[in-house]
């Protein structure tokens, strides 16, 4: 078996990494997602925080095999400092999102490369517990991992 060569991510790779996530989006939606302000705005906000030694996020990658400078997967995390509590006193938290393999590069642990990568960059930074919403895509992957289902409901607001 072939081992998977997973990078950080650097600020020229935002392009890639919001493309991405419009595969992921239209893989959710079933319908293709168009690029525009959005997409714009994500790609200014991935190259301003990459690129931080001592950032709060950060993303890992693998590259096409057969196409430089084109990403094959990728996952994207970011650190949330809150107030400390009894089970988590540095009261810091991660959030995994954007979890995404193109369809021709897909079972091949790509994603599981990237999101390992990912879950050790939280852990050498002390992050006690890492949060994400699961595809059905995705699921059983994270089960593999460790992810648990909360037994908690999740609310948003729309502001």
């Amino acid at each position: 078996m072939i081992e998977v060569q997973v990078r950080r991510a650097t600020a020229a790779d935002a392009g890639e990494l919001v493309r991405l996530r419009m595969v992921m989006f239209g893989s959710m939606d079933g319908a293709a997602v168009e690029p525009g302000e959005w997409s714009r705005e994500a790609a200014r906000s991935l190259r301003e925080r990459l690129p931080e030694p001592d950032a709060r996020t950060a993303a890992f990658v693998v590259d096409r095999p057969d196409e430089p400078g084109r990403l094959a997967a990728c996952a994207v995390g970011e650190i949330d400092v809150r107030l400390g509590s009894p089970s988590n006193p540095a009261g810091l938290s991660g959030y995994l999102y954007n979890v995404s393999t193109d369809g021709a590069y897909r079972r091949r642990g790509y994603s599981l490369a990237c999101v390992t990568a990912m879950l050790d960059w939280f852990r050498h930074r002390g992050v006690a517990r890492v949060q994400l919403h699961a595809t059905d895509n995705g699921y059983e992957l994270y089960r593999r991992l460790g992810f648990r289902d909360v037994d908690h409901a999740s609310m948003v607001i729309a502001l």
